[in-house]
C-alpha cells in the first residue's frame, strides 16, 4: 500500500472525485494545491501526455508518489473538441458556464450530440515507474444544461443509456460509472 500519495491538481472538484476513489487503497492522499506546488505547463497532445507531465512534476517536486489525472469531453461533431483544452475553454477563470455554452454554440444545429469524457491517470513514483490508465464514457450533449451536483460539463453531459445527466445523478451513481471510475477500476487492478 501506498502510504502517501500526492493527488496531482489544484481542482477542488476533481480532488474530491479522485480521493473517494481511493478510500482504503492508499494511506494518506494531499493535494499539489495543498502542498503549494506550481501547475505545470501541460503541452502534451494527448490526455495520457499531460497526465504523466502533471504526475512527473508533483513526483519530483514532493519527492512523494504522485497521482494525476488528464480530463475532458470530446465532442463527435467538433472533432473532439474541447478535448484536452476542456478546462481552457472556460477561459483564464475555468468558467465552466462559459465553456458549456460555447460547446452549445459551437455544436449549434447539429443532429450528432455524441461526446465523450475521457479520463487518463498516470501514476508516477519516485524511483521512475510509472504507469497510465485510461477510462472512457460514452454520451449525448444536451442543452439546456441540468442539475446542480458534480463539476465542469456534468451538466450538459448524458451518459448512453441514462436519462439524467452527470450533475443530476447522485454522486455515488455518477462515481460507479464515470470515465474517471474506469481508469480507476485499472489502477486499482494494479495496486
Amino acid at each position: 500500500m501506498i502510504k502517501e500519495l500526492v493527488i496531482a491538481t489544484h481542482n477542488a472538484g476533481k480532488a474530491r472525485e479522485i480521493a473517494a476513489l481511493l478510500e482504503g487503497r492508499v494511506g494518506a492522499v494531499v493535494t499539489s494545491g495543498a502542498l503549494g506546488l506550481p501547475e505545470p505547463v501541460e503541452d502534451a497532445n494527448t490526455f495520457e501526455g499531460n497526465a504523466l507531465i502533471k504526475a512527473r512534476a508533483a513526483c519530483a517536486e514532493s519527492g512523494k508518489p504522485a497521482l494525476a489525472d488528464d480530463s475532458g469531453l470530446a465532442v463527435t461533431a467538433l472533432g473532439g473538441d474541447p478535448g484536452i483544452y476542456s478546462a481552457r475553454w472556460g477561459g483564464a477563470a475555468k468558467d465552466f458556464n462559459l465553456a458549456m455554452a460555447k460547446v452549445h454554440e459551437a455544436l449549434g444545429d447539429a443532429e450528432d450530440r455524441s461526446a465523450a469524457f475521457i479520463c487518463a491517470l498516470a501514476l508516477v513514483f519516485p524511483d521512475g515507474r510509472e504507469e497510465v490508465f485510461t477510462g472512457r464514457v460514452e454520451g449525448d450533449i444536451v442543452w439546456p444544461k441540468r442539475g446542480a451536483k458534480g463539476f465542469g460539463y456534468d451538466p450538459i453531459f448524458q451518459p448512453k443509456g441514462k436519462a439524467l445527466t452527470f450533475a443530476e445523478m447522485d454522486p455515488g451513481d455518477k462515481q460507479a460509472m464515470s470515465h474517471r471510475a474506469d481508469a480507476f477500476r485499472q489502477l486499482v487492478a494494479v495496486l
